[in-house]
């Protein structure tokens, strides 16, 4: 990071006052971005681990008075410390910036702060003031000057941001703490008008997301990771059980702009939820007979049932955003035919539905037997047997893709399942949870194999020769290599082989007419800020711009990309939000620190869901896993710490 001129930041004292600039000394324990938005830099920075100052102008009395009224701002009032001494504090520096202070203040803050960090209830007042008594005890001076000069501090304007570690990693940035509050207060409908307030998949995401928050959650630190995911699901479900109607606020005013939007998967109805929340008329047109995209076609019934997707389908519907299914843009309808029909933005949010090659002999030759992973589970999710024929299966591979094609096999009547992976389970890029769930079932894991050709008798599959691996170095992924052993070849039979490798995006559907730039990898080009093509009015996010990825990302960068047509049809610049800017501060700062010390005695156990025994839903697409119970619900919502903090930028010296 750049020169600081002092920072506190997790205890660790950088004070370059005063100093000659080889005399500097830099600020090891923090990554504070230099530069706050294409405009202006960031110039001092007070949030749950201490103060920052790049540029001595900022004036710290008054930055000291705007982070405390963040503080009393976000108070919840649920205990005295917080509700009522952050009150007393800032009433203090009200009264110290107008002139009117007193020495004795100075003291009074202390005391206050030390109170108030050691007798909250949650991190608002634990972390709160510690940036404040930073500032006191190494800025003292200043304060003492305002104070003894009775002087007025200008107030200045600062951008503040509450976030907590499990919102900074979730790629929506729900409001975990207050949903999960909510659960344990037993007010689940509010709970579920919050998670909606952040993405209109809460049923889907609460079986299938891949969980980001809960790597992210200082509940680890004590004992295990609060069950963020599940408490989701838990309230989606509640809603279904007792048939209420979602309590959605329909938009105060209706748009005449019409937006169009190429794709019902996650991204897609993401974006057209927000958007007719706005007020716009949405259309999407999707070439499939239903709606979900690979949440639908790619995920098995036994993760995430059809009947829970098409319900938040319906939400969607609901909204009056108009579906248009078997409607294959590029071949039914092209981007200028659309445009001609009067929608004046455009978003782009197909999936990654292709397959990566393995590049291994006889793969192209169009064996039967031979199935893509993408295509071997979307005829899976048609209730198809991919190849009826088939009995012995060998899935390549080791992402999720993969563990749903040899999962799906079983429950397809194929008894003989495989899986081969050219690394180690360590490496394995798959979700854990889905991998112990397969080992269950008795897949059997081939590590430290590959493929080399594919074997056929009269165009049908009938084996594969493969070769043993070792590891090497490690690659750009940071994963060691696999290298293959000399000497190590060895054949397997079956009769079924399917690729799981990875995904492509089919963007065959856009003309160079259309003047839609693409990656060297396949991929949309998007301002990463904005999220617009090189074709004005066309925006677009998720696996067509990232590649495959997973749904939670989709479907967040598809809210985003609502609020950035938005600003487009409404004639803003289209830009980053406030918020997005201080996301990317905060994310730059890092919320969650693994290695914290938090003082609090665990050994409350992580509610766990129950499961179907393995022997018995290794043959079923019934959902696995039940929900939990009220009872488990609220007492898992509260182990929850609360874990707010809040930070506090300023650009203006």
């Amino acid at each position: 990071m750049a020169d600081v001129v002092f920072s506190s930041w997790k205890d660790e004292i950088i004070d370059n006052r005063g100093k000659a600039p080889g005399e500097l000394v830099q600020a090891k324990g923090l990554d504070l971005p230099v530069d706050y938005d294409r405009e202006a830099e960031i110039k001092g920075f007070m949030g749950w681990d201490g103060l920052v100052l790049r540029d001595p102008g900022v004036n710290v009395v008054d930055m000291v008075r705007a982070y405390l009224a963040a503080i009393q701002g976000e108070s919840c009032g649920k205990c005295v410390p917080c509700r009522v001494g952050t009150k007393v504090m800032l009433d203090v520096m009200d009264r110290i910036v107008d002139g009117r202070g007193r020495m004795r203040d100075l003291d009074l803050l202390r005391r206050l702060g030390d109170f108030i960090k050691e007798g909250s209830k949650c991190t608002v007042g634990q972390t709160g003031t510690k940036p404040v008594l930073d500032a006191i005890e190494y800025f003292r001076g200043d304060f003492e000057e305002v104070i003894k000069g009775k002087k007025k501090v200008p107030r200045r304007g600062y951008q503040v941001k509450l976030t907590a570690p499990c919102m900074s990693a979730c790629p929506s940035h729900l409001d975990i703490p207050t949903y999960v509050e909510y659960i344990k207060e037993g007010k689940f409908e509010e709970s579920l008008g919050v998670i909606r307030e952040g993405t209109c998949l809460p049923g889907a995401l609460g079986r299938v997301c891949i969980r980001p928050c809960e790597e992210n959650c200082r509940r680890a630190n004590i004992d295990e990771p609060l069950s963020i995911k599940y408490l989701k699901r838990f309230v989606a479900d509640y809603e279904i059980e007792k048939r209420h109607t979602p309590a959605i606020t329909p938009p105060s005013e209706k748009k005449e702009d019409k937006v169009a939007v190429i794709g019902a998967g996650p991204a897609g109805l993401s974006c057209a939820y927000y958007l007719a929340l706005k007020g716009y008329p949405v259309t999407i047109f999707e070439r499939f007979p239903e709606s979900g995209g690979m949440a639908a076609w790619g995920i098995p019934d036994y993760r995430l049932p059809r009947d829970i997707l098409c319900r938040e389908v319906e939400i969607v519907q609901s909204m009056g955003v108009e579906i248009r299914y078997g409607v294959q843009v590029g071949k039914d309808i092209t981007l200028e035919e659309i445009f001609q029909q009067g929608y004046k933005a455009l978003f782009i949010g197909v999936g990654a539905q292709g397959s990566t090659s393995m590049r291994v002999e006889g793969e192209d030759a169009g064996y039967e037997g031979f199935i893509p992973g993408v295509t071997y589970l979307l005829d899976v999710n048609m209730g198809k047997d991919p190849y009826p024929e088939g009995k012995r299966v060998v899935v390549v591979g080791g992402g999720n893709v993969a563990i749903d094609c040899v999962r799906s096999s079983f429950r397809v009547g194929k008894k003989d399942v495989n899986l081969f992976y050219r690394r180690s389970r360590k490496e394995m890029p798959a979700d854990d949870v889905e991998i112990h769930d397969a080992e269950e079932e008795e897949v059997r894991f081939n590590y430290l194999c590959v493929p080399t050709k594919i074997i056929a008798k009269e165009g049908k599959v009938v084996g594969v020769e493969c070769i043993r691996m070792e590891l090497g170095e490690p690659d750009e992924s940071g994963r060691r290599r696999p290298v293959p052993i000399p000497g190590s070849e060895f054949y397997a039979d079956t009769d079924i082989v399917i690729p799981a490798i990875g995904q492509s995006v089919d963007l065959s559907f856009l003309e160079e007419k259309d003047g839609i730039e693409t990656t060297k990898w396949g991929t949309i080009s998007v301002d990463e800020e904005t999220l617009e093509t090189s074709k004005e009015g066309v925006f677009s996010a998720g696996d067509c711009v990232t590649g495959p990825d997973v749904l939670v990302r989709a479907a967040g960068n598809g809210k985003r990309a609502a609020d950035k047509i938005d600003q487009y049809l409404t004639g803003m610049a289209v830009s980053s939000t406030e918020d997005e800017k201080l996301e990317n501060v905060v994310a730059s700062v890092k919320v969650y620190d693994s290695q914290e010390e938090i003082g609090i005695i665990g050994g409350r156990e992580r509610k766990q869901l129950q499961m179907l025994p393995p022997k018995e839903r290794k043959w079923t697409f019934e959902e696995v896993e039940k929900g939990f119970s009220v009872p488990d619900a609220m007492k898992e919502a509260d182990r929850c710490l609360r874990c707010y903090r809040i930070g506090l930028v300023a650009t203006d010296g």
